[in-house]
């Protein structure tokens, strides 16, 4: 959800319902916008990792290990940052420390295109980590680097955060176009709830990075910015998108479970 987490590999993505169908979006050819939307919203969700809650398979190690890209997705979402903390604080050099990630990054960037993967995904962390490096080198300060991902993480809390008080979950719309199901899910008040409560959680994630985090910025503490963007990066994502998935897929299962109860 943010430049820190990695999307899935598309070898890796799950197959999902196609979002051009989705019921709330219907392809036609008087409404091409709208099915665009749908179809965008859908991919957002699928790069979220969503994709995997609403497969109907058990959430496991593996599952989890998927959705967030693989081990390759790990490394390219914990490695440039690592390099930079660790370089920086055993050399203190600015450059040194920012070419390391820079050279890292390109290395990804280069196997993704080789594998024929979309050029998009491949130069997506190239280009956070690039701009990572202007800003610190432009400034002159170390603690810039980390500055783009605040920018991240306080525009996806307060465009996740407006969505709720204006009554449309982002992640609700997300989920809700690659189940197929529109925004059908806002005439079902469980569903409307549960999509309230996890944009909520996510919320909280992006805030409790920025509440922890700047202070440590303006003290310009390097090395425990640096170790508390690692700690707050995956091993907080993973488990909240875990919760995620067990919230969407319970509340998708209901009506399943009511419907064989009445045909029984």
């Amino acid at each position: 959800m943010s430049q820190h987490e990695p999307a899935p590999d598309a070898d890796d993505a799950q197959a999902a319902p196609d979002a051009s169908a989705a019921p709330g979006a219907p392809v036609t050819p008087d409404a091409p916008a709208t099915a665009t939307f749908a179809q965008s919203m859908a991919e957002a969700a699928r790069r979220a990792g969503f994709a995997e809650a609403v497969d109907g398979k058990a959430t496991d190690g593996r599952t989890l290990l998927r959705a967030i890209g693989g081990v390759r997705g790990i490394l390219e979402a914990v490695l440039p940052g690592l390099l930079f903390v660790v370089i920086y604080t055993i050399t203190q050099n600015l450059v040194l420390s920012i070419v390391a990630p820079v050279v890292i990054g390109v290395v990804f960037s280069v196997v993704r295109v080789v594998q024929k993967q979309p050029l998009t995904q491949a130069l997506g962390g190239l280009a956070g980590i690039a701009i990572s490096a202007v800003l610190a080198l432009w400034s002159g300060r170390a603690e810039d680097y980390y500055l783009s991902g605040f920018w991240t993480n306080a525009a996806y809390g307060a465009g996740l955060l407006i969505s709720v008080l204006v009554g449309w979950p982002l992640i609700g719309v997300a989920v809700g176009f690659l189940m197929g199901d529109g925004v059908e899910w806002k005439k079902v008040p469980a569903k409307r709830r549960v999509f309230q409560i996890v944009t909520l959680c996510w919320v909280g994630l992006f805030a409790a990075r920025l509440a922890v985090q700047l202070p440590l910025y303006y003290a310009q503490n390097i090395e425990w910015l640096g170790a508390t963007r690692l700690i707050m990066g995956l091993p907080l994502y993973a488990p909240l998108l875990i919760v995620s998935w067990l919230l969407i897929r319970a509340v998708y299962a209901k009506p399943v479970a009511e419907s064989q109860g009445t045909t029984a």
